[in-house]
């Protein structure tokens, strides 16, 4: 993450520890499974992290982000999703 931010201190690790604990149990909340082999679920946690690094204030600029990371959740769920009926049919 630290490389992704471009920081070269740890002045601020425990910061950052915390925000990659949120934006891993934003996507929980959003109905993304854990999944740092997926490149989309780690591209999704560098893009909140990095928001809400750059962005320590309440007011910003969310457009780009928003439409960015809402298709990349919609993609990460669907990935749930069919994982979820591959195991429910394997069952059956």
């Amino acid at each position: 993450m630290k490389l992704f931010l471009r920081i070269d201190h740890d002045e601020e690790d425990d910061f950052l520890q915390g925000l990659l604990k949120a934006s891993e149990l934003y996507l929980e909340n959003a109905g993304c499974k854990k999944n740092y082999d997926n490149e989309l679920y780690s591209l999704a946690v560098k893009l909140l992290v990095s928001h809400w690094y750059e962005n320590r204030c309440i007011t910003g600029n969310l457009g780009y982000l928003e439409f960015s990371l809402n298709s990349i959740i919609t993609q990460l769920r669907d990935v749930k999703i069919k994982d979820e009926e591959e195991t429910n049919n394997e069952e059956q």
